[in-house]
């Protein structure tokens, strides 16, 4: 069972939970964590039992950030819109940049977050 994070932007909130319906049966087998808004659709739109951290712009990407800091995070998908300014984009370059600092699988589009789901462990 592998930890995984579930976050998105506002403008990727539907892709990410048509995503996680695509795959919902990989899913199930691991522990999932969302930032508020994205967590409360997954929850409310899927089966997925997930743990909702407080929103990305109220500290939730800080506390995902935390969690990979401290080597409790090994996966990250986080679907990012690239044509929206983000209010918040302190908090999401810091969040890339500890996944990326701490060798994080990252994935921040469907096709990469398939492959990655792909290739863990079922168990």
């Amino acid at each position: 069972m592998t930890t995984i994070a579930l976050v998105a932007h506002d403008q990727k909130k539907d892709a990410l939970v048509a995503w996680a319906k695509t795959h919902e049966a990989a899913l199930q087998r691991h522990t999932l964590y969302a930032t508020g808004t994205t967590g409360g659709r997954l929850q409310a739109e899927t089966n997925l039992t997930i743990t909702a951290l407080k929103s990305g712009p109220l500290g939730g990407d800080a506390q995902l950030g935390a969690m990979i800091a401290e080597g409790k995070l090994p996966v990250l998908i986080f679907f990012i819109d690239p044509l929206s300014a983000m209010p918040h984009d302190v908090d999401v370059k810091s969040l890339i940049r500890l996944a990326i600092l701490y060798d994080t699988l990252l994935a921040v589009n469907e096709e990469t977050a398939a492959a990655v789901i792909a290739s863990l462990p079922a168990t």
